[in-house]
């Protein structure tokens, strides 16, 4: 039986492999976390930079190249797929003001689909437009401000869905 995990390099590209096909490479340990790898006659200079087991992301150095390297195995897959992972975002169903000001725009209109991080509104405080972001991806179920609007602290600004 051959185990496999699923690798995420730099945040953006996923892979699958084997257990089996790393167990094959031809490796020689150079020096402490330094390795010369012989894949398909090709020659590998590798070189562990940063390693957080407990969090499984690792920095590699692939001749002079850096890659950032999360693991996943089976157990992170399942973990993930019945939505109970570690540090998983909190179900926000509302925005407050997180201090007194003046709306100085409204970004988003009700029924609109929103993403992590998208900016909803302009709230300018102490002379500073601060952009409030959406803590999670879902859809505006109400607006309680308009633009121009003064609001308090902790005043309701929007809800989600």
């Amino acid at each position: 039986m051959t185990n496999s995990y699923q690798v995420k390099v730099n945040n953006t590209f996923d892979f699958k492999i084997d257990t089996e096909a790393v167990l094959n490479l031809d490796s020689l340990e150079v020096s402490d976390l330094k390795f010369h790898i012989l894949q398909n006659n090709t020659s590998y200079k590798t070189e562990i930079i940063n390693a957080n087991f407990n969090q499984k992301s690792y920095s590699v150095k692939v001749n002079n190249n850096t890659y950032n390297v999360t693991i996943f195995n089976e157990l992170d897959a399942l973990i993930k797929e019945m939505g109970f992972e570690i540090g998983a975002t909190k179900k926000i169903n509302e925005i407050k003001a997180p201090m007194p000001g003046l709306i100085l725009s409204v970004d988003v209109k009700v029924g609109q689909e929103v993403k992590e991080d998208d900016a909803l509104l302009v709230l300018e405080a102490m002379k500073m437009e601060n952009v409030l972001t959406s803590p999670r991806d879902g859809i505006i179920k109400s607006i309680s401000i308009t633009k121009g609007e003064t609001v308090n602290k902790n005043q309701l600004l929007i809800e989600f869905e």
